[in-house]
């Protein structure tokens, strides 16, 4: 038996029907776990065209084969189903120690489907589930229904992931949190739990992870280890968090700035990494990590917000409604991080769309007869905060700006939509592509919209790093566009595979890049023989897979595009003033290194090639 030859756990919520099914070997060995067993699953189950909104779309928690183990920071897992924000594929992942514990109870993934009648919540525990009444958490934030669980169960170790305010009102940009301030994010998902009246799911595990080679796993672990404290960067992320980066990315002329119009912030000495190390009074680290880059608790000490205490913000979060808003004051950021975890949002799509609001506003597009009286220039700290909480529960203009940047827009009208920052419906995320070239054909080609993660090609631009066993033996310059579709394309598929073991980018990607040891791990834990090639070939072929479900929903080239301002508006300052993305001719050489035609749909000679 392989050591991840688990239990997938099917529950369907019209008839309050649940079993388990076995993880079946073929699937295993093509797909893995986490993101590509949920784009499986969705494919295959989904019919095209549904609302996303309905009983007929399904939600899938998944981990992967090394989740729970003792190789470093693999306790993530993933959430996936049709997002209601974009339309398309949608998944998000998040880290804490969820995806551990549902391991422990003795499954790798959960399949949600139907939709209650009344509000429950998902109770799982070493290898049972049930279904419990959550009618009086209805209405209760994040914090307050994690506590309510813990407290009904009598047991403070049992992990919770659940849904807010925002979820249950159906907002477009509502997330799923667990372990109370870790996010799945992006796309929606928490909307899509909401429709289902699925409060929460809480898990508790006491079972040990068979593993089929320990002493070779726990070989490769101790490798990664190494790798990590070799690694330079990773110093300044322990210390600092992931806004380690912030005021080298507005040195760099890449922190997104006054909603993209720039790429430096005048003021980013207030809101960077040494600017939040000095409120930080504790970190926190995933499970199995060694990096600690969460800010785990930190203390505002002035400004309009000081005395606010809680989890503190990730760099996504701080530039979000810091640079891109226009906004220096840190407590604010604290603020409305916490607004957006307690209500269960999105960070990144809400700082995205309130600098969309400020732009608006100076414009003349929305006054403040739009705005419920809110003064949305830019940088008012009051309208952020006021911003969050009337999107999170749907109230005035909120309503509006809730549906997400792309429908708000339409709605809005007036020329609007021409500065609407998203790709395929996603709000575009902080990183600035006019800095390196091939992180814009990322965010083009990206199967759910706007993605940083997938393909994570800033450092590999910024260094000319080739990556020979993904595809590319060298790479052009940042600011340059040649060979970018091959970089892309074999990123993409790697970031993939790295979903679907469910792994921390920044560990497996960014700080101990050893892929040859991440394949013989892999071995040692399922006793399947995995070399490099085989995991790259499994990412591309999910990446197609992924790709296939948003093709039957519509998508093609004229989908794979970018916003205006990333095409044609150049910034004026800093390193990247003049620059745009040249898209074109990267994503024509990217269709060839995929083996789409150009319309950038899969042949049918690479869907069979790959096993399609």
């Amino acid at each position: 038996m392989g050591g991840y030859l688990g239990k997938i756990l099917r529950v369907d919520l019209s008839t309050g029907k649940i079993k388990t099914e076995d993880f079946k070997e073929d699937m295993q060995k093509k797909y893995l776990g986490g993101s590509g067993l949920a784009a499986k699953i969705l494919y295959d189950e989904l019919k095209p065209r549904i609302d996303p909104l309905g009983p007929e779309n399904k939600l899938v928690f998944a981990t992967g084969p090394l989740t729970g183990t003792r190789i470093p920071s693999s306790g993530r897992h993933l959430v996936a189903a049709k997002s209601p924000l974009t339309g398309i594929w949608g998944e998000a992942t998040s880290g804490g120690f969820w995806g551990a514990e549902l391991k422990f109870a003795g499954f790798d993934a959960v399949i949600i489907e139907g939709k209650s009648q009344d509000p429950v919540y998902l109770w799982i525990k070493d290898g049972e589930a049930e279904l419990k009444d959550a009618g009086k958490m209805w209405g209760k934030d994040v914090y307050q229904t994690e506590e309510m669980i813990q407290k009904s169960l009598g047991d403070e170790k049992i992990v919770v992931s659940s849904i807010g305010p925002a979820g249950e009102k159906l907002v477009k940009i509502a997330c799923i949190i667990n372990d109370k301030d870790r996010a799945a994010g992006r796309c929606g998902l928490g909307a899509v739990m909401g429709s289902k009246k699925l409060k929460a799911i809480a898990v508790r595990g006491t079972q040990p992870i068979p593993i089929e080679d320990p002493e070779a796993l726990n070989e490769g672990a101790k490798k990664f280890r190494e790798a990590l404290k070799a690694n330079f960067l990773v110093e300044g992320v322990s210390k600092q968090g992931t806004n380690s980066s912030l005021a080298t990315l507005s040195m760099m002329g890449t922190l997104p700035t006054q909603y993209y119009r720039e790429g430096v912030f005048d003021q980013a000495d207030k809101i960077d990494g040494n600017a939040l190390m000095e409120i930080t009074t504790k970190k926190f680290a995933c499970y199995g990590c060694p990096i600690a880059c969460g800010r785990g608790h930190v203390e505002v000490k002035s400004g309009p917000f000081a005395g606010t205490s809680g989890a503190g913000p990730e760099y996504e979060t701080v530039a979000a409604f810091g640079s891109l808003c226009m906004n220096s004051d840190l407590g604010t950021i604290v603020k409305a991080g916490i607004l957006c975890n307690q209500l269960g949002m999105d960070t990144i799509s809400a700082g995205n769309i309130i600098a969309f609001s400020m732009e608006c506003y100076e414009k003349g597009i929305l006054t403040k007869k739009d705005t419920d009286g809110l003064d949305l220039t830019w940088g008012n700290t009051e309208a952020i905060i006021k911003l969050v909480e009337k999107m999170g529960k749907k109230e005035g203009i909120g309503a509006v700006l809730s549906e997400g940047v792309r429908n708000a827009s339409k709605k809005i009208g007036k020329g609007s939509e021409q500065f609407a920052m998203h790709v395929k419906g996603l709000e575009c995320p902080m990183h600035e592509p006019k800095g390196y070239k091939g992180l814009g054909l990322g965010y083009a080609t990206s199967n759910r919209g706007a993605c940083h993660l997938r393909p994570a090609s800033q450092l590999v631009e910024i260094m000319a790093t080739p990556r020979p066993e993904l595809g590319f033996n060298k790479v052009a310059g940042a600011y340059e566009v040649e060979g970018k579709g091959y970089v892309i394309k074999g990123l993409q598929d790697f970031k993939t595979t790295i979903d679907s073991l469910v792994l921390c980018s920044f560990v497996y990607d960014l700080y101990a890049y050893l892929p040859d040891e991440l394949a013989k791990l892999c071995t040692a834990a399922t006793g399947y023989k995995f070399e490099v090639i085989d995991l790259v070939r499994i990412g591309e072929r999910i990446f197609n897979l992924k790709r296939l479900f948003n093709v039957r929903e519509g998508i093609s080239r004229k989908d794979d595009t970018l916003p205006k301002r990333f095409l044609q508006e150049k910034p004026t300052k800093g390193p990247t003033a003049g620059q745009t993305v040249d898209l074109e001719p990267m994503l024509n050489e990217y269709y060839q290194a995929r083996g789409w035609d150009n319309n950038g749909i899969p042949t049918q000679r690479k869907i069979s090639e790959l096993g399609l």
